[in-house]
């Protein structure tokens, strides 16, 4: 079986649902995942828009999430431990968390969700942005799936 990744909340390649975005109450949409390799010992997650005026935009960065996890619940709590020992490292707003879809209006970007089935624990508190989150798997990806929603602001 394949690895991937998918939500409850949209369809790969749909729309958003408001209440995760900036315009609405700014939560996490539930994910899943299944299919790693069978030498996974944690995983690593990273939302990302690529479509950003100034590049690539971390929204979230979660990492060290148990190898026998295959989901995040909804609206994860905005802080740095999270109770199954998983790690939340800062967005590029600054902060440590979620935050959800909010491009600048009259424009619609891509929002892709990237997991990755990890050989090893990354050092706690190692990430606090996507280049520091792609350098600390440098040698340690077995596997990665991604899922992408779109979100158009409309001023």
């Amino acid at each position: 079986m394949a690895f991937n990744i998918s939500s409850t909340a949209f369809e790969n390649g749909a729309p958003v649902p408001v209440a995760h975005t900036c315009e609405g109450d700014d939560v996490s949409p539930p994910l899943s995942w299944d299919g790693e390799p069978k030498e996974t010992v944690t995983f690593a997650l990273i939302m990302e828009d690529p479509d950003a005026p100034g590049g690539t935009f971390t929204h979230w960065i979660v990492y060290n999430l148990p190898g026998d996890c295959h989901g995040l619940e909804k609206i994860i709590p905005i802080e740095r431990h999270l109770e199954n020992k998983a790690i939340q490292g800062k967005n590029d707003f600054g902060k440590i968390g979620y935050r959800g879809p909010c491009p600048p209006g009259g424009s619609e970007h891509r929002y892709f969700f990237r997991i990755f089935a990890l050989k090893k624990k990354l050092p706690p508190e190692s990430i606090d942005s996507g280049t520091e989150f792609y350098q600390a798997l440098n040698g340690l990806v077995l596997d990665k799936a991604e899922y992408m929603g779109r979100y158009y602001m409309k001023t």
